[in-house]
């Protein structure tokens, strides 16, 4: 059985740390989404059984760089998180604008809006 682990990095390291890991031949597993006192970003990678997680916790206005100009199809995963939390993911290779989902509600899984 491989390792997990878990690497709380700032939001400014996301592209040198996904070039590290696609360098090493880890392939992207997937890219998840929580509130937690602000935005709670995991990035998910793995290799040979080897199970690593670039964590990010951030405030609902900081910028993060989109990684699909590293894995393209991650364009998926932050479109989602872009629409349903309010994550402001800066040059997504395939921007929906908000338009992936027919949603009632703007960005229905963001606390911010409930603490206003």
């Amino acid at each position: 059985m491989g390792e997990q682990n878990i690497r709380k990095i700032s939001s400014d390291e996301i592209l040198a740390e996904t070039i590290n890991l696609k360098s090493a031949g880890y392939r992207l597993v997937a890219i998840s989404c929580t509130n937690k006192d602000g935005l709670e970003l995991s990035y998910s990678f793995d290799k040979d059984y080897d199970f690593i997680n670039l964590r990010i916790n951030m405030d609902y206005d900081t910028e993060i760089e989109s990684i699909s100009c590293i894995y393209h199809y991650a364009f998926l995963y932050e479109n989602e998180i872009a629409e349903l939390f309010g994550a402001k993911i800066k040059n997504i290779a395939v921007d929906f604008k908000d338009k992936l989902y027919r949603l009632s509600v703007e960005t229905p899984f963001n606390m911010k809006k409930e603490e206003e």
